[in-house]
């Protein structure tokens, strides 16, 4: 296998390599289906984790970013970033298998489990940093946002068809052999690491154009990102956002697991509606962010996804099953078609804004700082959870007549709700931070929000979705600023 770097590829090589990145991304995707997201919390709630467990497992994949230091080391020393994805891939995924057959056919415990993801991580992350700079000097500059659009809208297809056909089968032996459930998620695991390695070998066929790391001392490495002032910007706004929202996201499917008592068949039913509304979208604002600018898009989706954090609190607050599942489908919908605009644009922006000489480095130092405060933030949360778990704050509008007695409740917070509207108004404040970024050919938000209305077919929709709820945060800050003076 000759995993060596070219000087230069041709464009046939290039297509040929950019093809490949296509089917090794699927085989990523359902490795990660099968092994995150609300199967392992439905795994790690079956072994007995606690909140705090649950906020560790969500903390590890940004946490093991730190290790990326070594991708920048190894790539200094060896100057091969597709040997050294390929190797700490396979290292990754085939402790996968193991820990599936572990489970299998011990009894399993949660310490095993956040280990064995722990070292998972770790290699990923390792994998994913030198993928990255190797992606950037192979993917054209002018296509980023349509090309990973593109695999994305691809991987998330996958995701949709997998997710659900898992939940009914996980549902199916919940219901009819409930013994058989948890070595159902160990078969998963085994399934998903073999799949994670044919998605290494097919890695190991892409082409890798000859990039050279400057033989600088590495903290004088890390200190150009930080005192790039329009990077370090970016840093700054990224590290708020993501702690912001991982105090409550990780916490959503255990919210509908524990709380609410959904089965896996709703909570992927759930999952699923918001990444088809992903998948409608993401060629959109890949279009639009290659057009405009990823800064412009995040100023668009990141205020509907804050909206979207707000309307959990006000799930669960009425009895009625029909009612709270109408209101999480709606709020699937504007998470996946606000996901999908955020996750493109912080990926691209940081791309974008990271020199090709430098590029490893500079992402390296946006994965390892944002890293501490997204991995920082889930721990914070399982411990508000607990916290909070016999704790409630209701606010109710009593009407009394003479035939009529009404109560409407406003606000009726308890448990979990109380990170959800925390993380909201911490996401809200760091918003703030991204009007100091900088981008090349940045576009003013209100310019590009009216070509989109014109773009789409349906104005009346559209004209709800972007005219009204985008403009919610400019208007409610205008109304704090004054408020404060």
């Amino acid at each position: 296998m000759n995993l060596r770097p070219k000087k230069l590829l041709s464009e046939q090589e290039v297509q040929t390599g950019l093809r490949l990145v296509v089917t090794e991304g699927l085989t990523t995707e359902a490795m990660t289906t099968l092994t995150t997201g609300a199967f392992l919390v439905a795994m790690a709630l079956l072994l007995g984790a606690s909140n705090l467990q649950i906020g560790i497992l969500a903390a590890l994949p940004t946490f093991t970013n730190i290790f990326q230091l070594l991708s920048i080391w190894l790539v200094r020393r060896y100057n091969n970033r597709r040997a050294i994805s390929v190797v700490c891939a396979l290292t990754a995924r085939i402790p996968l298998i193991g820990v599936g057959i572990l489970s299998f056919f011990a009894s399993g415990s949660i310490q095993l489990l956040i280990f064995f993801v722990f070292f998972y991580n770790v290699f990923a992350s390792i994998a994913g940093l030198s993928w990255n700079a190797w992606m950037k000097d192979l993917v054209p500059g002018n296509q980023l946002g349509t090309y990973f659009s593109r695999r994305s809208s691809f991987m998330q297809t996958l995701n949709v068809v997998l997710s659900l056909c898992l939940a009914f089968l996980i549902d199916y032996i919940k219901d009819n052999y409930p013994a058989w459930e948890l070595n159902t998620y160990s078969i998963m695991f085994m399934v998903a690491g073999t799949i994670g390695v044919i998605g290494a070998c097919v890695l190991s066929k892409v082409p890798e154009p000859q990039s050279f790391l400057a033989r600088e001392n590495i903290f004088q490495l890390f200190k150009r990102p930080l005192k790039d002032h329009n990077f370090r910007r970016l840093l700054i706004f990224n590290s708020s956002w993501v702690f912001a929202l991982n105090i409550a996201i990780p916490f959503f499917t255990v919210y509908m697991l524990k709380n609410l008592g959904l089965s896996m068949t709703y909570v992927i039913g759930l999952t699923v509606v918001s990444q088809l509304c992903s998948i409608f979208t993401i060629r959109m604002w890949g279009r639009f962010s290659d057009r405009y600018s990823n800064k412009t898009i995040l100023a668009i989706a990141a205020p509907v996804y804050i909206l979207c954090i707000i309307a959990w609190c006000f799930v669960g607050m009425y009895s009625r099953f029909t009612t709270n599942i109408a209101l999480l489908v709606f709020i699937h919908i504007f998470t996946g078609i606000a996901t999908a605009g955020i996750n493109l644009s912080l990926t691209n922006i940081g791309l974008k804004l990271a020199p090709n000489e430098h590029a490893i480095v500079y992402l390296s130092t946006k994965n390892i700082i944002t890293a501490i405060f997204s991995s920082v933030a889930p721990l914070i949360g399982g411990i508000l959870a607990d916290y909070f778990a016999n704790r409630s704050l209701s606010i109710n509008a009593a009407y009394a007549g003479p035939k009529v007695n009404k109560v409407l409740h406003l606000v009726s917070l308890h448990d979990m709700n109380f990170l959800f509207l925390i993380g909201a108004g911490l996401a809200f404040i760091s918003l703030e931070f991204l009007i100091r970024v900088k981008e090349v050919g940045e576009v003013e938000k209100d310019v590009v929000v009216r070509i989109m209305r014109s773009s789409i077919k349906n104005n009346l929709k559209e004209s709800f979705l972007i005219g009204n709820l985008i403009s919610w945060h400019d208007q409610l800050w205008g109304l704090f600023k004054k408020k404060i003076h």
